[in-house]
């Protein structure tokens, strides 16, 4: 950009940072040694937080890598794979790489899930579906009737895959996807977080899988590489979950700016997306592309949605006030 100052808000990175402890975490670690292979100290805490057996709990470098490990452990040359439109990337992209053809259910116009539509495809048995809720890039959540039905049409046949990387941000009336997946024991499941986004620990590339049973997740183990998460990745992991309450009060402030930046928006005339995540979702109307070049110039990243029908989108990440304010004056500059 040519620019001294730079609002970085294309990635949906924490603004507020990382935990004290976190930090400290790191500096006693010692980097000449190899990562515990398999991440065992962070299953077995994950194992006690979530109440799920270690065996059933597998660490990647990112829920990314997670993904990538489920369809090269899953998908053959010809198989199935049902998502949604917009989706997260990689849903796609990895099901692509492993030769499996994937249908896309576009969102409704208000972008919600259309739930009939993606149950008329699971009775077709895709070999794996993938869902992120909150949605990436919409926020849009499912409620609890909404993923109970997705349940109720998903066959043994296929493997649910629930990605939740934004799942502390969302609202108490919205179901936790963990919890409705463990009471179902007609579906073959995994549960994908991170600790990139609440956690504040993206750069240090860590994320997990809970599934519905020890097979799974030794499938999932078996098209990783040994020393797959960095050893800073899992005593920093280690950590944060010991300092929950900064991650809430890191989460508390991220919401409150969603707030005052999606209001602004609004008020000057940009449709927002409602949002349960830590980014917003914005149709601009002409070419979202130009718009993101034209503030690049200014020294603000932030993501143009390339899928086909949705162009005129821009994902944006919630950042400090005052990059938040950046944004929103010259957007409006832009877009004049």
């Amino acid at each position: 950009s040519g620019q001294d100052r730079i609002a970085a808000l294309a990635s949906n990175e924490n603004p507020f940072g990382t935990s004290p402890r976190a930090l400290q975490a790191l500096a006693r670690i010692t980097p000449a040694r190899y990562s515990e292979a398999a991440s065992p100290s962070v299953v077995s805490r994950l194992s006690e937080k979530l109440k799920i057996a270690a065996s059933r709990i597998v660490c990647g470098n990112g829920s990314e890598e997670l993904i990538g490990a489920i369809c090269r452990a899953y998908l053959e040359e010809g198989d199935t794979v049902l998502t949604v439109t917009p989706c997260f990337g990689l849903h796609e992209i990895d099901s692509l790489a492993a030769g499996a053809k994937v249908i896309k259910v576009p969102m409704t116009g208000n972008f919600k899930f259309d739930i009939e539509r993606l149950s008329a495809e699971l009775h077709k048995q895709p070999k794996i579906f993938f869902i992120s809720s909150p949605s990436n890039p919409v926020g849009t959540t499912l409620n609890h009737q909404e993923l109970q039905q997705l349940l109720d049409a998903t066959t043994p046949n296929t493997l649910f895959v629930f990605d939740e990387a934004y799942f502390e941000m969302i609202d108490s009336d919205f179901p936790d996807g963990l919890v409705e997946l463990t009471r179902r024991n007609d579906v073959s499941w995994i549960d994908l977080r991170t600790f990139s986004k609440a956690y504040g620990l993206a750069g240090l590339r860590i994320g997990y899988g809970a599934c519905s049973n020890p097979q799974i997740a030794q499938n999932i183990r078996q098209c990783l590489s040994p020393f797959n998460v960095n050893s800073g990745a899992q005593a920093a992991a280690i950590a944060a979950l010991d300092d929950e309450s900064w991650m809430h009060n890191s989460v508390k402030n991220i919401i409150d700016e969603r707030q005052v930046l999606s209001d602004h928006l609004i008020n000057i005339g940009i449709r927002v997306i409602p949002s349960q995540t830590n980014f917003l979702f914005l149709d601009l109307r002409t070419d979202a592309s130009v718009v993101a070049q034209s503030l690049l110039k200014k020294g603000i990243i932030v993501k143009p949605w390339k899928e086909t029908g949705y162009t005129n989108f821009l994902r944006v990440s919630i950042g400090t006030r005052k990059d938040n304010e950046f944004f929103a004056r010259e957007i409006a500059v832009a877009l004049q």
